[in-house]
C-alpha cells in the first residue's frame, strides 16, 4: 500500500504541473489585468505602465509563469497583487472555515444518505421509499443559491432566529454557539445537495445487492435479517458508493464558492471570487493549485478506501 501511495503521488507531479500551465494560459487569455482593477481609468498611461512593470506584467507570459514556478519550487506562492499579502498565508487563513463548512456538510450528508438509502431499498415502493426518492430529487434539483436565499428570507428576515452572513457576530466573542448558529444555514444547503445525490446511489447499489444469490443462501441458513443486511449486503453495496463519495470532496469545494458568497462565509470560496473579480493572478494560481491537490488527494483516498471496503483489492504490486 505504501509503495502504491508513493507511486501515485509521483504520477501526480506532472499532472499538477500541467494543471498550473493550463490555468495560467486561461488566466492570461481572460480580459483585464490587476492594474486595470486597481487604478482609476483617469490615471495617466505612464503611471499605469509603471505599475505594470512593478508587478512584472510587462514580461512575456512564459517569463511570468517561470518566475511563479521557481518561487513555487521554493515553497513560495508569491504575494497578492491586490493586498500585497503572502498568498500562502491568505489561503491558510481561509482554509479553516472552508474545511469546517465542507466537513460538517459531508459528514451530515453521508450520515443521512447511507441509512436512508438502505431503508429505501429494503422497503422498495413503500411510502418511505417514495419520500426518500422525492427528497433526493429535490436535493439535487434545487439550485444552491436559490435554497440559500430562501433560507435567509425565512430564518433571518422573517423569523429572525438565525444570522444571515459571516462566521461570527460582529463585536461578539465568536464562541462555539455563535459559530454554530452561523453554520446552520450554509450546512443545510450543502447537506441537501450531498444527501440528495447519494441517497439514489445507495438505494440503487443496495437494490442490486439484495437480488444476489448469496443473500438468499444466508437467509436460508437461518441468519437474522439484520445480520444479513449489515454484514453481507451493506459492505458489498458500499464498493460502488465509495467512488461517488470520493468525488464529493471536490464537488463540495466547488459548491462552497457559491455558498460562501451568499452567506459571506470567510473561506476559500469567497477568496476565489474576490481574486477573480480583481484579476489577482498570483492568488488565482495558488487557489487553482490547491483545488488540483484536493482532487488528486480525494482520488487517492478513494483508492485506499476501496482496499478497506473490499479485501480482494490489493495495491502491493
Amino acid at each position: 500500500m505504501f509503495k502504491y501511495v508513493i507511486r501515485r503521488l509521483l504520477i501526480a507531479i506532472p499532472v499538477l504541473l500541467g494543471v498550473t500551465v493550463i490555468n495560467f494560459i486561461i488566466m492570461k487569455m481572460a480580459p483585464g489585468n490587476p492594474v486595470d482593477m486597481l487604478i482609476s481609468p483617469q490615471t495617466p498611461a505612464a503611471a499605469l505602465e509603471a505599475k505594470r512593470i512593478e508587478l512584472g506584467l510587462d514580461a512575456p507570459a512564459y517569463v511570468q509563469y517561470w518566475s511563479w514556478f521557481t518561487h513555487l519550487l521554493r515553497g513560495d506562492l508569491g504575494y497578492s497583487m491586490v493586498t500585497y499579502e503572502p498568498v500562502g498565508r491568505m489561503i491558510f487563513d481561509r482554509l479553516g472555515p472552508t474545511l469546517l463548512l465542507m466537513g460538517t456538510s459531508l459528514i451530515i450528508g453521508v450520515a443521512i444518505a447511507i441509512p436512508l438509502g438502505i431503508l429505501s431499498a429494503r422497503r422498495q415502493y413503500s411510502k418511505l421509499d417514495y419520500a426518500a426518492v422525492t427528497g433526493s430529487f429535490l436535493g439535487i434539483s434545487i439550485p444552491n443559491f436559490f435554497l440559500g436565499l430562501g433560507l435567509i428570507y425565512v430564518f433571518s428576515l422573517w423569523l429572525k432566529i438565525l444570522p444571515s452572513s459571516g462566521m461570527s457576530t460582529l463585536g461578539g466573542g465568536g464562541g462555539f454557539v455563535d459559530i454554530l448558529l452561523h453554520l446552520i444555514m450554509p450546512v443545510i444547503v450543502l447537506t441537501a445537495n450531498v444527501a440528495g445525490r447519494n441517497i439514489r446511489y445507495v438505494r440503487s447499489s443496495m437494490l442490486e445487492i439484495l437480488e444476489q444469490d448469496y443473500l438468499r443462501t444466508a437467509r436460508a441458513k437461518g441468519l437474522k435479517e439484520t445480520l444479513v443486511i449489515n454484514r453481507h449486503a451493506v459492505r458489498n453495496a458500499l464498493i460502488p458508493i465509495v467512488t461517488v463519495l470520493g468525488m464529493e470532496i471536490p464537488i463540495l469545494f466547488g459548491g462552497a464558492v457559491v455558498i460562501e458568497q451568499i452567506f459571506s462565509w470567510p473561506g476559500i470560496g469567497q477568496l476565489t471570487m474576490s481574486s477573480i473579480m480583481s484579476r489577482d493572478y498570483s492568488t488565482i494560481m495558488g487557489l487553482n493549485l490547491l483545488a488540483a491537490v484536493i482532487v488528486i488527494l480525494a482520488n487517492l483516498l478513494t483508492d485506499i478506501a476501496y482496499a478497506l471496503v473490499d479485501p480482494r483489492i490489493k495495491y502491493s504490486k
